[in-house]
């Protein structure tokens, strides 16, 4: 009886709003072309609620680049890191009031020649649509909305902290080395706790060479920072370094304690380092849209960006 009722409350919405449940199901799978998958379109624009799209924006568009990677929720949505495509199937809409109705959509994974495993799973979704000016679009998608959300809050809370530390290593332990045009610290972070943040943190001086960032002095500062938030401000209240020379290890340990470890493999690998300051370096760029292509060490080669 209850889902007689149910289904009749939604047969009376869907004629108060003049559509059929197929021309909702048709508009679904016009939408579905529009899900997220690797990467944001920019026509999706005219498909999804402004909110909606402007979400997915900063997550795909304005935050590090491996955020979304990180995340494989938001970066792949559907399809996963497999090199399949997926297929999607409407199988019904249910209106929730005049504007707003939830599509459920099954997804199944098929290969980029057509083909499919008839073994594989397919999946179960939520395309949430909404009407804005007579137009039904995409307001969210299997409840991603309010997870980025949370993601980019998160996110500014850590971009305010690294920001803090970087002003910090600029201003203050900057100015111990030959200036260049640039001061652009690489940062490590070891581990965070609260307030404190341990660190492997590089201070490097830059003068910029046509589309190059050449580095003309510099070094490692590593150790235990300790900051305050006063009216919504970060601010770097102390820096405990560790020594050069004979005691270095020795500090090294005292500071860093159970996170000696990680300290140790992050600042003995070269590798790491130089992948590490590559990807800030090159977000750096863009986000203060310069023409610089790659950096340069004296005596190295140049390293594209």
């Amino acid at each position: 009886m209850k889902k007689t009722l149910l289904m009749l409350a939604a047969a009376l919405l869907l004629t108060a709003c003049g559509e059929s449940e197929q021309q909702l199901k048709e508009r679904a799978e016009e939408l579905c072309k529009y899900i997220p998958d690797h990467e944001l379109m920019e026509q999706s624009r005219d498909y999804m609620t402004e909110d909606f799209y402007n979400v997915l924006d900063t997550m795909f568009n304005r935050l590090p680049n491996h955020e979304a990677m990180d995340h494989e929720w938001l970066y792949y949505f559907v399809t996963g890191n497999g090199g399949t495509m997926a297929d999607y199937t409407v199988e019904g809409v249910e209106m929730i009031d005049k504007s707003h109705a939830v599509a459920t959509i099954s997804v199944r994974q098929v290969w980029e020649d057509g083909s499919f495993d008839p073994e594989s799973d397919i999946e179960e979704h939520k395309l949430y649509m909404e009407k804005v000016d007579g137009r039904w679009l995409m307001s969210d998608f299997d409840g991603h909305k309010a997870d980025c959300i949370r993601h980019i809050a998160i996110n500014r809370e850590e971009q305010a902290v690294r920001q803090a530390i970087s002003d910090y290593l600029v201003s203050e332990i900057g100015e111990q080395y030959q200036k260049g045009e640039r001061c652009i610290p690489v940062l490590m972070m070891v581990h965070e706790d609260s307030l404190r943040v341990w660190g492997d943190f590089w201070v490097l001086w830059y003068n910029r060479a046509g589309d190059t960032l050449k580095c003309v002095s510099g070094g490692n500062h590593s150790g235990l920072m300790t900051l305050e938030k006063k009216d919504g401000v970060y601010k770097v209240l102390s820096f405990e370094q560790t020594v050069d020379g004979a005691g270095n290890d020795a500090s090294a340990r005292r500071i860093f304690g159970e996170h000696y470890d990680i300290y140790q493999n992050m600042h003995s690998n070269e590798q790491v380092r130089e992948a590490v300051r590559r990807e800030q370096l090159a977000e750096y760029v863009k986000q203060n849209s310069l023409p610089y292509r790659y950096y340069q060490d004296y005596g190295w080669p140049a390293v594209e960006l």
